[in-house]
C-alpha cells in the first residue's frame, strides 16, 4: 500500500510506500527536504504535520521532544505515513542546488589504501555512473549491519563512474572497524545517493575559503577539484589541519594543484608541538587563517568540514573577522553513538 504525502510550501506530492520514510520517498523522487544525519539524531528534517497521521519511528528524544510531537511535528527521516498526509517543511530555495533523485548503485571495490594510520581510501567502480554535486555524500551499505553509514564523496563530480570514500576509524565504533578489517579489492558493494546540501554557491561569484580536518577533507577535496577542473578563476584557499605529518594526507596533491593553478592556495597546519622536520605552519587553522587574511574574511564564502570543536572554532574566528551566517556553510555527520548523547543541542548553523 502506498500513501500520498503533500509537501508544503512547494506543493510537491510524493508516493510513499508502506514502511518507507517520508524523507527517503521524497529524495528518491527528486524532492528536497532539509536533512543531515538521516537517522533521527539531529532534527534537521523536522516537519509539521498539517493533515494526516504518521508513525514517528525511532526518533531521538533529543531531536524530537514529546512537546514537539504534541505540537504536530515529526522527523521526515523516521516518520512513515499511516494515511494520506500533508506536511510543511522549512525549505529555502537555492539557485545553485540541483534536484538529483537518490538512487541505489552497485559497484566493485577496485582499490583500498591507507591514507593515514586511521583513514582508509576506498575506491569503487560503479556499474552505472552517479550524478552528484561536489560536497554531497552517499550511504554505504555495510554487510551485516541494518543501517548504512554516510560518507562524503571525495572525487570530483566530473568523475561519475569511480567514487572515492575516506573512511575514518571511529573509536569504539561498529561499522568502521569492520570496513577497515574486511573490505577487499573485488568486493561488490551497494551505495545510495546523493544526499546533502553541501556544495559551492557558484552564483555568488565570491572567493572561497575551505577549512578541513581529519576525514572532513573529503568534501573540500571534491569541491576544489570540481572548481579547478571547471575553470573557476576565483581565489580558492584551503586550510588543512592535522596533528602530525602522518595525518596530513593528500598534501602532495594539493601542493601540485597550487603550482598548477594561480588562484589556488594550500595552507597545511600541524597542531602537535613535538612534530620534527616540519617547516610549515604550526598551531591551529584558525591562527593561520587570521594571519593570512589579516582578521578580515568579509567578501568570501566559507565551507567548513571536520571535527565539531574545529568547526566551532572556525565559525567563531570567521564571525569575528566579519563573515556571517549567510556566507558560512558547514557539514556535520552524526554517529549512532549520538543517539543517546544527552548533550545534544541545536547548532548555531543548520547542518547542510
Amino acid at each position: 500500500m502506498a500513501y500520498q504525502v503533500e509537501i508544503e510550501p512547494t506543493g510537491d506530492v510524493i508516493e510513499v510506500e508502506d514502511g518507507q520514510t517520508i524523507l527517503d520517498a521524497a529524495l528518491r523522487q527528486g524532492v528536497y527536504i532539509p536533512h543531515a544525519c538521516s537517522h533521527g539524531l539531529c532534527g534537521t528534517c523536522k516537519v509539521e504535520i498539517l493533515e494526516g497521521e504518521v508513525d514517528y519511528g525511532a526518533a531521538s528524544p533529543f531531536a524530537l521532544m514529546d512537546m514537539e510531537k504534541d505540537e504536530g511535528k515529526c522527523l521526515a527521516c523516521t516518520a512513515t505515513p499511516m494515511e494520506n498526509t500533508c506536511v510543511e517543511a522549512d525549505i529555502d530555495e537555492d539557485p545553485d542546488a540541483k534536484s538529483i533523485a537518490v538512487q541505489d548503485f552497485m559497484g566493485t571495490v577496485i582499490e583500498v589504501k591507507d591514507l593515514t594510520p586511521r583513514i582508509k581510501g576506498i575506491f569503487i567502480e560503479l556499474d552505472e555512473g552517479i550524478d552528484f554535486q561536489a560536497g554531497q555524500y552517499i550511504q554505504y551499505h555495510v554487510p551485516g549491519f541494518d543501517e548504512p553509514r554516510a560518507f562524503s564523496l571525495c572525487n570530483s563530480s566530473n568523475d561519475k563512474k569511480v567514487v572515492e570514500l575516506n573512511v575514518s576509524l571511529v573509536p569504539d565504533g561498529e561499522a568502521t572497524p569492520w570496513i577497515h578489517n574486511n573490505v577487499k579489492v573485488g568486493a561488490r558493494r551497494k551505495i545510495s545517493g546523493p544526499y546533502g546540501r553541501f556544495f559551492v554557491r557558484e552564483s555568488a561569484q565570491k572567493p572561497m575559503i575551505f577549512f578541513a580536518g581529519g576525514s572532513g577533507l573529503s568534501s573540500p577535496k571534491s569541491m576544489i577539484l570540481e572548481q579547478l577542473e571547471n575553470s573557476c578563476d576565483l581565489p580558492i584557499t584551503l586550510f588543512h589541519g592535522a596533528r602530525n605529518q602522518e595525518e596530513l594526507y593528500y598534501s602532495d596533491l594539493f601542493f601540485d594543484l597550487e603550482k598548477k593553478y594561480e588562484n589556488f592556495t594550500y595552507v597545511p597546519v600541524l597542531s602537535d608541538d613535538d612534530v620534527q622536520d616540519w617547516n610549515g605552519r604550526r598551531g591551529f587553522v584558525t591562527d593561520a587563517a587570521n594571519e593570512i587574511f589579516e582578521n578580515d574574511f568579509s567578501g568570501n564564502k566559507a565551507y567548513l568540514c571536520g571535527p565539531p570543536p574545529m568547526l566551532d572554532a572556525c565559525i567563531t574566528t570567521l564571525m569575528r573577522g566579519r563573515l556571517f551566517e549567510k556566507d558560512i556553510y558547514t557539514e556535520k555527520f552524526f554517529s549512532k553513538a549520538d543517539l543517546n548523547a544527552e548533550n545534544q543541542r541545536s547548532p548555531l548553523f543548520k547542518s547542510i
